[in-house]
């Protein structure tokens, strides 16, 4: 049944009726029965599902009422959404969705270059066509436990050497240039427009810059499509890597988690190909902050782990410390004080020797400052102070540090607003487990101020959730009143992602 281009059971044919709404929208839509198919099919091998094999007759008894297997209604959602500029859901085809197809629509994806490219051009460009809360962000579906850490695991596998090809000119070259390939200030631009996209992130929260990347992301898949030298091709693949590895932190920053997480896998997929470990084990600590975000700190440890054991060899001793941070922070919700008390020394130890370090740094891990090693250490001890109860040992253990990290924060004029007000909505919520609500105000007031200057519904959030939980705890105190009287007035709740 593989190659029929995915027909339904027999069961479902005998009962079919023809399908008035795909019909409609077939009409409209002024495409032939064959340009439908070769669409689709084209479609299907971006996303790697080689099996399918639609053709007219195909087409002619959907329209009949045959429902189609996955990946072929998210297919058709996609091409028919992008044909009218609207979203047309599986359902608006009156078709029925099944069980998802792991390799097309969820994480366990081919470890291909040209597979990684395709599906980076097709995901970023529906992203830019359709990126509305209520599309993307439902037409996925987030993958946990082994069905995303299992197909994660084979990023350590050895990728076969590609045939050896003769060797290529100079990117400089005035022959290189006529073959439409980028020249070596072309590519320079491309990684520093990267470092700015960054920048932009930190400054202003992911909810204002995120389609500029997502666009940007596009064009280098483009770029990747061309024939190119294997030097330029892996340092565009870098590229990528962090491009992809930004949308989806910025797509976590909004809200969007299936779509971020999707940014997250691919940009891995990106980091393998470039032969860049360090990087994927950096793509796979964001992986891990969402799963700590989500709630499932089982499955943040094992990409953390997973990240320390492909990179042990070659990660930079920053790079490590962020890495020992976040498994403090997988132990932390876990309630595994011990464990997460010894992966906090790690990674204070391991940052002391980051001056030290002959090589510098690259840009994607120089965010993590001696700032940013006090906010997660202290968001370590804060999560432990949850998990166990609310207990005042561990609030006042986090207390220092994230004095320390809001000092750094506030130093930097801007630079790192995001986190900034982060860590101070953070160290509210340690006043809070202190049972001191009128510093927890101040803070949280302070908070809001700085989240205003900011686009990100994940700072939103964790204030909205402090607010609540002081008047849960002190609801009766006027500082409380007042704080949520500023809360509804300053961040009412119809923020929207971008």
């Amino acid at each position: 049944m593989s190659g029929n281009g995915g027909g339904g059971t027999n069961a479902a044919s005998a009962e079919k009726r023809p399908n008035e709404l795909l019909a409609s929208w077939f009409v409209r839509s002024g495409w032939s029965k064959g340009e439908l198919a070769r669409q689709v099919n084209r479609r299907a091998r971006q996303l790697g599902a080689n099996h399918i094999s639609t053709d007219t007759s195909r087409v002619r008894r959907w329209l009949d009422g045959e429902n189609p297997r996955e990946p072929i209604p998210r297919i058709l959602s996609e091409l028919f959404s992008e044909r009218f500029g609207v979203v047309v859901s599986v359902e608006d085809l009156g078709l029925r969705t099944t069980r998802p197809a792991p390799s097309a629509t969820g994480v366990d994806l081919p470890w291909t270059g040209p597979q990684t490219v395709a599906l980076l051009s097709e995901f970023s460009r529906s992203d830019l066509m359709l990126a509305r809360r209520g599309f993307l962000g439902s037409s996925l579906a987030l993958s946990a436990g082994p069905s995303l850490i299992e197909p994660m695991q084979r990023w350590l596998v050895p990728t076969p050497s590609a045939p050896q090809s003769r060797p290529d000119p100079d990117p400089g070259s005035s022959s290189a240039r006529a073959r439409g390939r980028l020249s070596r200030p072309e590519l320079d631009l491309l990684e520093t427009t990267t470092v700015m996209f960054r920048q932009w992130d930190a400054q202003c929260g992911g909810g204002l810059r995120r389609k500029a990347v997502v666009g940007q992301l596009h064009e280098v898949t483009d770029l990747l499509q061309e024939p190119q030298p294997e030097a330029i091709a892996r340092r565009l693949f870098k590229v990528a890597a962090e491009l992809a590895e930004l949308a989806g932190w910025m797509s976590y920053d909004v809200g969007l988690q299936p779509t971020a997480q999707k940014y997250f896998v691919l940009a891995l997929h990106a980091a393998k190909e470039a032969g860049d470990r360090p990087l994927g084990s950096y793509v796979l600590s964001s992986m891990s902050r969402q799963m700590i975000h989500l709630g499932r700190p089982e499955d943040a440890l094992e990409l953390i782990h997973l990240a320390q054991y492909g990179s042990r060899d070659c990660a930079s001793p920053r790079t490590q410390s962020m890495l020992y941070a976040m498994e403090a922070r997988a132990y932390a919700n876990m309630g595994q004080p011990g464990r997460c008390k010894r992966a906090v020394r790690m990674a204070e130890d391991t940052f002391a020797e980051a001056d030290e370090w002959d090589e510098p740094d690259p840009g994607w891990i120089r965010f993590f400052s001696e700032a940013e090693l006090y906010a997660e250490n202290s968001h370590s001890y804060r999560d432990l102070a949850y998990v166990a109860g609310r207990s005042p040992t561990y609030a006042s253990l986090a207390e220092p540090l994230m004095k320390r990290a809001v000092e750094l924060f506030g130093q930097e004029g801007g630079e790192h607003q995001r986190s900034y007000a982060l860590n101070l909505i953070g160290l509210a919520t340690v006043h809070l487990l202190q049972r001191e609500p009128e510093q927890s105000t101040v803070l949280a007031t302070e908070a809001i101020t700085a989240a205003k200057k900011v686009r990100s519904e994940r700072l939103n959030t964790r204030i909205r959730k402090t607010v609540d939980t002081a008047v849960r705890d002190f609801g009766d105190l006027a500082e409380v009143v007042q704080l949520t009287e500023r809360l509804a007035i300053e961040l009412p709740e119809t923020a929207e992602a971008v």
